[in-house]
Parts: structure tokens; C-alpha cells; sequence
């Protein structure tokens, strides 16, 4: 399958703000929009007003970039966000947010969703008891989460949910930090999401 490559704080100066990609050292003075806050390449700093659908793209490619999913997996769950009732837009993020890669990360087992997709891929944690290394994976309301007890005694881990420990999960996750379990509640709303996405935007584009 196909995956980005390259130095990731590009993609967030060819947004032009934080995608937090790197974890930690997005919250210091080495990130890149710190020191190079325009975007990349050499007319980086030159380039004209972007038009209506260049906003509606750069919006669609923002969301892609926050969740780490490819472009084919993000149509898709535009089209199952269309299918469920209430707005897409919404829809849409309650889908990207409900990923496992991204509830890992929500409740402070990885310093960016990048690492959570690792984790999760090297199956350190089970869904309903049962181990699931699909980052993409769905979770649902009633399912509980968990980490593996082989995988409690990493070092990284535990370094992650140390620094981590300030970090409130969102709503729809209850969390027992004492036994390393959490279960979901509810789907995610827009409320819980505290990311800078329009999605009236990417709405738009796709029903051109």
C-alpha cells in the first residue's frame, strides 16, 4: 500500500499550521512551522490567493494528513459518512475519529497518531479481549479496548503515558488509567473533536 515517505513537517507547512505529526517535538522550537512557517518549495513564499476549490482541497488533504489515511480510504468513508443519517460532514469526522489508530493516541498510548498506527500494528492491544492489529479498524459503542499485559512493561509506553498523563480523553471514551482499559460510550461528535477541520469544505468538493 501506498504511504507518504518524506519529512512530515513539510506536510504541515504546505497546510500552514500544525498537523502535530511528530509528537512531542511539535511543541517545541525545532518544529518546522516554528522556524519555516510558509510552505515548502522554492516559491514557498511567493504564491498567489488560493482559489475556491484549491480551499476545499488543501481542507480535504488537512483531514487526510491529521488521520493518516490514504486518499482511497478517505472517499470511502465519505461515502459511508453520506449513508448514515444527520449531516455528512459530521458523519465524516465521527468516522475518522472512531479509528483505533486515533482512540489509541485520544487516550495518551502514542505521542502522535503515527505511532499509534505502529503500535497498534504490532498488535499491543486487544478490542473485546480479542487482539486486533488493524489500525483502521472501527471501534463502537459498547466496545472496550485495552493493552495487552505483555505490552504494559514497554518502555515506551509507559514513557508515553507519563507524558501523557495531563491528556484528558474525550467524552465518548471512558478510561480506567489504573488498569489501562477504556471503553466506548458513544460515537465521537464534532464537539469532542478539537481539530481545526471545516467540513462543510470537503463536503462541497466532493459533490462537485
Amino acid at each position: 500500500m501506498a504511504r507518504y515517505t518524506e519529512a512530515v513537517c513539510r506536510l504541515c507547512r504546505r497546510e500552514g499550521q500544525k498537523l502535530f505529526l511528530k509528537g512531542d517535538r511539535c511543541y517545541t522550537q525545532k518544529c518546522a512551522m516554528e522556524c519555516r512557517p510558509y510552505p515548502p518549495g522554492m516559491h514557498g513564499q511567493g504564491r498567489s490567493k488560493t482559489s475556491e476549490y484549491g480551499l476545499q482541497k488543501r481542507e480535504k488533504q488537512k483531514a487526510r494528513r491529521y488521520y493518516g489515511v490514504l486518499e482511497s480510504q478517505f472517499r470511502k468513508y465519505f461515502e459511508m459518512a453520506s449513508k448514515r443519517q444527520g449531516q455528512t460532514g459530521e458523519n465524516l469526522l465521527s468516522i475518522l475519529e472512531s479509528r483505533l489508530d486515533n482512540t489509541v493516541y485520544r487516550l495518551g498510548f502514542a505521542m502522535s497518531r503515527a505511532e499509534a498506527r505502529q503500535l497498534v500494528g504490532h498488535g499491543h492491544f486487544t478490542v473485546n479481549g480479542k487482539k486486533v492489529n488493524i489500525p483502521s479498524f472501527l471501534v463502537k459503542p459498547g466496545m472496550v479496548i485495552s493493552l495487552k499485559e505483555s505490552s504494559r512493561s514497554l518502555e515506551k509506553i509507559k514513557a508515553n503515558v507519563e507524558a501523557n498523563a495531563f491528556r484528558q480523553p474525550p467524552k465518548w471514551l471512558e478510561y480506567d488509567a489504573n488498569n489501562m482499559v477504556a471503553k466506548v460510550v458513544a460515537l465521537p461528535t464534532k464537539e469532542d473533536i478539537d481539530l481545526p477541520i471545516e467540513e462543510h469544505l470537503i463536503v462541497e468538493l466532493y459533490s462537485k
